[in-house]
């Protein structure tokens, strides 16, 4: 499957639009952070919990991700 199949387009978000959705959000129960980016950019800054799979590597990972949960892409 493809990860654009499994995942709803939205607006694109920055760093900081992430970061205080995280906030807002305060129930991590139900929301799974992922991070696109390279191993690199992940490293210097990320969200607290958030998971890790360059895009790159996304459509042969998906099955890492909790489906009952919200996917904030960022």
């Amino acid at each position: 499957m493809k990860w654009k199949q499994f995942l709803t387009p939205v607006a694109s978000i920055s760093n900081n639009q992430a970061r205080e959705l995280a906030k807002e959000s305060g129930d991590s129960h139900k929301v799974v952070y992922l991070d696109v980016r390279q191993p690199k950019e992940y490293e210097q800054e990320h969200l607290p919990g958030a998971k890790l799979i360059p895009l790159g590597e996304l459509d042969r990972r998906l099955s890492e991700l909790d489906r009952e949960k919200t996917i904030i892409v960022y």
